[in-house]
């Protein structure tokens, strides 16, 4: 059985995959249209066309390996100075360049004149290129704000789940209690394991995060904790005391490794899966995206810690970079999990969504051939063109991406690169969730 929902939480996250892939090109699809240009082809995964419909003038399909998709618009690439497609020379870079140009124009029809990419203005090319990892924002916020305001995320309540016994601080590798350590104030002033704190000091508790910046702020105070307890509300009086302990994320959560001396009250709170607010939901929507920003930006930093992990007898990160393979085992695993069937769900659907995020902020890097890439040349062109405007100088034309070809095939080539390390990795070493 476990086996089973292993494969079917596979399939399941390729179903997902495939999805985000189409919607991505949806994107660039319906805005080329929108802008007259024309698209032969419009396309799910790579190699071999497992199926495909041709409607009005566009083949729509499905190809054997869904790594990615591709539309393909007619004229992405302008004719070389001499207004011809090619120009062939024996450098190798200059073939590369000419090759991209006639590949550009190699279905060019009677009538597409006014209809190619590069004829339209920057700011249309712009939308067109931004509108696919756009689509894959709106997904990633559309199902993480869902699941966040449905399905809810475990969260860290008001409840008692356990008291301590004594005071014993953050940095001591111990448990148990010693014959010279003080009672923990919570103990001494009768607190139990199921009260619901719901006043401080009068001030009623709206959340776990506020109710332990309470407790911190106030050591050596003595305190009025209104709590819940078997339907009736009971007054405690507890001394808060200053003890060493560890430094909080300011979200209820806790920093690893680091300590700060504050007010300490000595239980630990229950924890459940409740749904957010919708502001509270954006708030972590926006923790989602702070931290895919700074794992892209630390990626390069990641790679010699995979390779050890995959090639030497290293460990495999956590927040080591995953593939496709590597995030299909994930959701293998998350169906695999002794949890209720609506948390393997919203574990799921974050995943999926993780994706969509990543997918986004990777095609924004302003390198071809990512979409990034070909935004940054538009917006180039526009720049150049207003200040030659401005200058009253001769407008220079459209922007030759074509130049920039030898530099995408180095970057294309990193890329292939680490995917295959990645896949290796994943394969090899993976990361595991359980």
């Amino acid at each position: 059985m476990t086996t089973l929902m292993f494969i079917l939480g596979i399939v399941v996250f390729v179903i997902g995959l495939g999805f985000s892939i189409a919607w991505h090109e949806l994107g660039h699809l319906s805005t080329a249209k929108l802008f007259g240009i024309r698209v032969p082809q419009y396309m799910v995964g790579f190699g071999p066309t497992l199926w495909s419909r041709k409607k009005g003038e566009t083949e729509y399909g499905i190809k054997a390996i869904p790594l990615g998709g591709y539309i393909r618009m007619i004229g992405m690439i302008p004719p070389g100075e001499d207004g011809r497609l090619e120009a062939r020379s024996t450098s190798p870079w200059r073939v590369m360049i000419e090759d991209a140009r006639a590949a550009s124009f190699e279905e060019l029809q009677p009538g597409d004149e006014k209809r190619l990419f590069y004829t339209r203005k920057p700011w249309k090319r712009v939308i067109v290129m931004f509108a696919g990892p756009f689509m894959n924002l709106v997904l990633a916020v559309v199902i993480f704000l869902g699941v966040m305001m449905t399905f809810g995320e475990r969260t860290q309540t008001t409840t008692v789940s356990k008291i301590s016994d004594c005071v014993i601080s953050a940095t001591e590798n111990r448990s148990k209690c010693k014959d010279s350590d003080k009672e923990a104030p919570a103990k001494a002033a009768g607190l139990e394991p199921g009260d619901k704190i719901v006043a401080f000091d009068g001030t009623p508790v709206e959340d776990w995060s506020s109710l332990q910046a309470d407790i911190r702020d106030n050591p050596g105070k003595q305190v009025t904790l209104t709590v819940e307890r078997k339907g009736q509300q009971v007054d405690l009086t507890p001394t808060l005391i200053k003890n060493q302990v560890s430094q909080t994320d300011g979200q209820g959560g806790y920093v690893e490794g680091k300590y700060v001396y504050a007010g300490w009250l000595g239980f630990t709170p229950a924890s459940d899966v409740l749904p957010l607010s919708f502001g509270e939901s954006v708030n972590r929507m926006g923790d989602m995206m702070e931290n895919g920003v700074e794992s892209l930006l630390s990626l390069p930093a990641k790679v010699p810690a995979l390779w050890d992990a995959t090639f030497g007898d290293g460990e495999r990160e956590a927040d080591s970079p995953m593939g496709v393979v590597g995030a299909a085992r994930v959701g293998g695993e998350i169906f695999t999990m002794d949890i209720p069937a609506t948390q393997q769900l919203a574990s799921f659907l974050i995943l999926l969504a993780g994706f969509n995020l990543s997918l986004f902020l990777f095609n924004m890097l302003p390198l071809l051939p990512l979409d990034g890439g070909h935004i940054a040349g538009a917006l180039w062109e526009s720049l150049r063109r207003n200040a030659a405007k401005v200058l009253r100088r001769p407008d220079p034309g459209p922007f030759d991406v074509a130049k920039l070809m030898p530099v995408a095939y180095v970057v294309a080539g990193i890329f292939v690169c680490f995917t295959l390390l990645v896949l290796i990795a994943d394969l090899v070493n993976p990361v595991r969730i359980s």
